[in-house]
């Protein structure tokens, strides 16, 4: 019983690093199709270094395993 349950979580923390390491690009598209099936006419989306992301309220997304996020803000 013990292997199976250290074989789960294995398996758990294993597939959490797989998607933390998603490529910005892909997420950002992924989120502007969320974002544009919402109405939202006028937005902006950039991709910025961790570091530079200031306001978490700001912040939609992590990508390339942490080291840049994806911030967004509504125009207009």
């Amino acid at each position: 019983m013990n292997r199976l349950s250290l074989a789960v979580l294995l398996g758990l923390f294993s597939t959490g690093g797989l998607a933390a390491s998603k490529p910005c690009e892909e997420l950002r598209a992924e989120i502007e199709v969320k974002i544009q099936a919402a109405g939202v006419a006028s937005y902006t989306l950039e991709i910025v270094p961790t570091e530079e992301a200031t306001d978490p309220n700001m912040v939609v997304g992590s990508c390339d395993g942490g080291s840049k996020k994806i911030i967004y803000q509504k125009n207009g």
